[in-house]
């Protein structure tokens, strides 16, 4: 990609200030409209690229052709996907990117809320940046480098092969994807439509990863009966619902089994959502685990842990709802070794030392992996993402295209 002009931070910077926020709490499809104001955004530009089939469908998907330059016919289709909503988290309204150029290695406080600081010594990655361009928000707003950085590699890639018909490579198909910060990112995806043989996704952090593991996840909801009764009178007869939600969330260890005390290969328990009152109650979960069977576990110890609760409350009940969110990408990638194998070959050529990771999460390749297109999550240079303090580096940005660009040349190759 040698005197190449990238696009990508032009993009990114136009994309991060289109809000995309999406809403758990929605039932509609996206969750929310204006994510489909940044899906507009990108049909317009893929179009203006020559990309005549660029389209958005009544979902929010996007989907594109970039047509194949190779001779062989027995080259696959790759897929290309990123997600264009960002986390409900933190607000993405009014998001104003800062581009601190040649950083020089010093802590970066960003200037609409001076109690808003990067701090080097909790950003061990930011170490190798210095003598780079980072790009923060202000300090208000998150910056949606997660996942509107892949969207702009993903795009700068596209109008690179585009413009360079003499790269060879196979056709392939991309994908901009709603809803996937609540779960729900591949919910409407047509993958006949999409007509991929493999697929990856670009919504990793750190220069030169590859994702080949995530957890497997569930949800679980508890919906609490107490006994309502009016509190003048309530002596031996209320059993509030509130309290006994409160005595089960008290109940969870303050040491193990959760976010904020597991890393690694550990899982955890994790209540999201309370709302409620006397009369009833519901709590969420989202239990994450990289086995099956670690999910299982987890369930039935909080199964366990509602029983011992309700033994303190004879007249209320409760419900305990399982609902299946998506599972280990690993279990289908390793009957695929190509689909590594030939990404971190492609981020080998881009000069870096390529590494492969679990992620603690999941991504749409969790998903998509599961219905019939393998996926892997290649890096895109974002970090502390969900956050105010969320960061990604010009370099690394510039980097994340041109390994796109090499994983559709290793195919073509090996094919």
């Amino acid at each position: 990609m040698k005197d190449y002009q990238f696009t990508a931070v032009e993009r990114f910077l136009r994309y991060v200030q289109i809000d995309t926020q999406s809403d758990p709490q929605s039932t509609a499809n996206p969750s929310t409209a204006k994510q489909k104001d940044l899906s507009r955004l990108l049909v317009e530009e893929l179009h203006q690229m020559g990309i005549a089939d660029a389209e958005l469908d009544e979902w929010g998907y996007v989907y594109a052709t970039i047509p194949a330059t190779s001779d062989k016919t027995t080259v696959p289709t790759i897929c290309f996907c990123s997600h264009v909503d960002t986390s409900p988290d933190v607000t993405g309204e009014g998001v104003k990117p800062i581009i601190h150029s040649h950083w020089n290695g010093t802590d970066i406080v960003l200037p609409d809320d001076p109690n808003q600081i990067i701090r080097v010594a909790d950003h061990p990655d930011l170490r190798q940046q210095i003598g780079n361009d980072i790009i923060t928000a202000s300090g208000t707003t998150l910056l949606g480098a997660d996942n509107k950085a892949g969207v702009a590699e993903i795009m700068d890639a596209a109008n690179y092969l585009i413009t360079h018909p003499d790269s060879k490579h196979g056709r392939i198909r991309l994908l901009f994807t709603p809803d996937e910060e609540v779960g729900r990112g591949t919910e409407k995806v047509d993958i006949k439509k999409l007509g991929a043989d493999f697929g990856y996704t670009i919504d990793g952090e750190a220069l030169g990863t590859l994702e080949d593991e995530t957890f497997s996840a569930d949800a679980v909801k508890i919906t609490i009966q107490g006994v309502s009764t009016h509190p003048g009178f309530a002596k031996g007869k209320l059993e509030n619902a509130l309290k006994i939600a409160a005595d089960l969330l008290a109940a969870l260890p303050k040491n193990a089994l959760s976010p904020e005390t597991t890393e690694d290969k550990a899982g955890f328990v994790h209540p999201t959502r309370l709302d409620g009152n006397q009369d009833q109650a519901v709590l969420e979960f989202i239990i994450r685990d990289f086995t099956e069977v670690g999910l299982q576990e987890k369930e039935l110890y909080l199964q366990n842990m509602l029983n011992d609760v309700l033994a303190n409350y004879p007249g209320s009940s409760a419900q305990f709802v399982v609902k299946k969110q998506y599972r280990n990408m690993k279990n289908v990638l390793d009957q695929y070794p190509a689909v590594v194998d030939n990404a971190l070959e492609a981020i080998k050529r881009a000069g870096l030392s390529a590494e492969r990771r679990s992620i603690r999460g999941g991504t749409d390749g969790s998903r998509l992996s599961f219905m019939g297109l393998p996926c892997p999550n290649i890096f895109a240079g974002e970090h502390a993402f969900h956050s105010r303090l969320e960061w990604v580096s010009v370099q690394d940005m510039q980097k994340a295209v041109e390994v796109i660009v090499n994983v559709a040349t290793v195919w073509e190759e090996r094919s």
